[in-house]
């Protein structure tokens, strides 16, 4: 069972929590390349952010639907950023998590780093009755991922690696203005459904409450 240095953000601007990671990911690494050796150091941090879209290394531009007058209509910002996956939202009623660990230390690789992250969400969701998985082809946490038509994304996963410390993380919709995905292909899947755990279930959930689940999920799954 892994033992994280969770550090509770509350509300943060995404871009002052976007420089807030480097200086953690620079600290890890350059303690890694003093020593020679894997850190058990780490930083798991908690936020929320007011409206923004980002738009990862790979992703394609024309998933941004919204132009920049419309974006400050809508009061939200964008950020082409140095993550894998396409584009996502974030906003106020979404938790966001950006584990900042050394995979070495761990001993394990990119990819199992990330379906270890997806059963931590799926732990998580199922906790408030919701059965979740993993869509074929798609990263990230997803509700009845193998239905054609209606598979819906609850929880989007994007991340970086640096000398095998990582940084970004994961978005799960709890209780997200959903409105805001209308103006993107979320991840790049434009036929794909968005939902939140407060669309599924009817009420408004508590944040504190999640955050403790995850912060114990996420422990037993690494």
């Amino acid at each position: 069972m892994a033992n994280f240095n969770y550090v509770d953000l509350g509300t943060k601007e995404y871009k002052a929590c976007w420089d807030y990671q480097e200086e953690r990911l620079l600290e890890l690494t350059t303690q890694k390349r003093s020593t020679g050796q894997p850190t058990a150091d780490n930083h798991f941090i908690l936020v929320e952010h007011p409206h923004v879209y980002t738009l990862g290394k790979s992703g394609d531009e024309a998933n941004m639907m919204a132009n920049a007058d419309f974006l400050k209509k809508i009061e939200a910002t964008y950020f082409k950023i140095n993550r894998g996956g396409d584009i996502t939202y974030h906003g106020p009623g979404q938790l966001v998590g950006y584990p900042i660990i050394d995979l070495e230390n761990y001993k394990i690789g990119v990819r199992e780093y990330i379906e270890k992250m997806e059963d931590a969400i799926i732990a998580t969701v199922a906790e408030y009755g919701l059965e979740a998985g993993r869509k074929e082809g798609a990263t990230g946490v997803w509700l009845q991922a193998d239905h054609k038509v209606r598979a819906r994304k609850i929880c989007a996963i994007g991340v970086r690696v640096s000398r095998y410390v990582t940084m970004h993380g994961f978005a799960l919709n709890v209780n997200t203005d959903m409105r805001y995905y209308n103006y993107i292909n979320p991840c790049g899947f434009a036929s794909s459904a968005v939902t939140s755990i407060q669309q599924e279930l009817g009420r408004e959930i508590s944040m504190e409450e999640v955050k403790e689940i995850v912060k114990k999920k996420f422990n037993k799954a690494y």
